[in-house]
């Protein structure tokens, strides 16, 4: 039900781990790779197969740079949801 509260202390829980390893200088989605946690991604829409192990890839590879920490750029369309 959208108005019970029995899952409200797990969720908050959860989001705070999330911000406590990238820091509260950011929002949500927060990914955390080997211990390295950031903003994002933020993609839309979704990838799929070769496009999202590509994604997966550039994932590691920064989250694997010392001293990498954002890339953004302006959203020129809304979100995509299949």
């Amino acid at each position: 039900m959208m108005d019970s509260t029995e899952c409200d202390a797990a969720v908050r829980e959860s989001h705070r781990s999330g911000m406590d390893r990238v820091g509260d200088d950011v929002g949500t989605p927060v990914i955390s790779v080997d211990g390295t946690a950031f903003f994002g991604p933020v993609v839309t829409p979704i990838p799929s197969g070769e496009a999202a192990a590509k994604l997966w890839d550039g994932v590691l590879l920064v989250a694997g740079t010392d001293g990498f920490y954002e890339l953004k750029r302006t959203r020129d369309r809304a979100p995509i949801v299949h």
